[in-house]
């Protein structure tokens, strides 16, 4: 059964045993925090060596007759910190969903390829951290995405299914790939315009899963508002490339190490829109400083973009609730 574990940290230090070496912690999340002993410095860490002390713990949990013998942390005593830890990689899926594709400019049934790029691990921050807003940043766009979490390392081109995909992926997550669209887009920078500091809000959970709880990953919904009202929903039955198929094609290009994050996409419903397909072809017949002008403009009329005291909140789940990974609320600053 999936277990959800948060990493946390007392508000009041002191109650760590040693204030240097046990300040961070792990526990599994049931309607507060028990507490999974060991110290864990990274989530790779914990994959390795508390992951199966967290199913433990669960199991007893469930059971009446040992429930009580464990201490329960009420969760107003700590601050949940990102279950990702830096270093690490963030590789993310572009264009994943059907419906995003096409209000990014693109035809679905032309695109046959799988677009990759990556995010700074500086960019994570927590499930509830203020999402800051640079200076020169106007067009800030949100983008709700399931992440998968690597667990084992893949050192060669390997061929993954969905027979053996519990193999690679130790947990699932909420990420929210934050982008400043007036960098990404003019610039051609999507490592740049996606990867400022508290630009990658994950958590609060890292959802560990066992081999059976894996058909669940087809069946997630994922809801994101901004200031309550819907902006982002879909399932993952309609991710284009799939979990194991997009593993296959990273190990060919790429080392994956423990605990790295990968973002499979997001739904339509992002504040950007592509220009029209007449209004790319006559942007092309102009230079690419009044091109870019002209696409900052048009792009600023948009009210969607986030600003300062928005509150953008981000849910993922299955229909039963056997998977769900908490709700993620971020303030806007800036």
């Amino acid at each position: 059964m999936a277990c959800n574990v948060v990493r946390y940290q007392y508000k009041d230090q002191s109650k760590g045993l040693n204030k240097e070496t046990d300040a961070v912690f792990w526990g599994v999340h049931r309607d507060g925090i028990y507490p999974i002993s060991g110290s864990y410095a990274t989530t790779a860490r914990f994959l390795e060596e508390g992951k199966q002390q967290a199913f433990a713990l669960q199991e007893e949990l469930q059971n009446p007759a040992k429930n009580g013998s464990h201490t329960k942390i009420s969760l107003d005593t700590v601050d949940i910190l990102p279950p990702i830890t830096n270093p690490c990689q963030v590789l993310c899926q572009g264009a994943n969903y059907r419906q995003h594709m096409i209000e990014s400019g693109m035809n679905p049934d032309d695109k046959k390829f799988n677009m990759i790029f990556n995010k700074s691990a500086a960019s994570i921050t927590s499930y509830n951290g203020n999402i800051v807003r640079p200076e020169h940043v106007k067009l800030l766009d949100y983008e709700i995405e399931l992440g998968l979490v690597i667990g084992t390392s893949v050192t060669q081109a390997t061929q993954i299914s969905d027979d053996n995909l519990h193999r690679f992926v130790a947990a699932i997550v909420i990420g929210n790939d934050v982008s400043a669209r007036d960098i990404q887009i003019p610039q051609m920078q999507f490592f740049k315009g996606k990867s400022y500091r508290t630009f990658c809000p994950v958590g609060p959970y890292l959802c560990l899963l066992e081999p059976d709880d894996f058909t669940y990953l087809s069946q997630l919904n994922l809801q994101l508002t901004v200031n309550g009202e819907a902006r982002q929903q879909d399932s993952t039955a309609n991710l284009v490339f799939k979990p194991a198929e997009t593993l296959t094609e990273l190990s060919q290009i790429a080392d994956l190490n423990m605990g790295d994050l990968i973002l499979t996409g997001t739904p339509a419903g992002c504040a950007m829109r592509a220009p029209s397909a007449r209004m790319q072809r006559l942007g092309g017949l102009l230079k690419e400083s009044k091109k870019w002008q002209i696409f900052n403009k048009m792009q600023a009329k948009r009210t969607q973009y986030l600003q300062p005291g928005d509150i953008v909140e981000s849910r993922i789940f299955s229909a039963d609730d056997h998977i769900n990974l908490g709700v993620q609320r971020n303030l806007v600053i800036g």
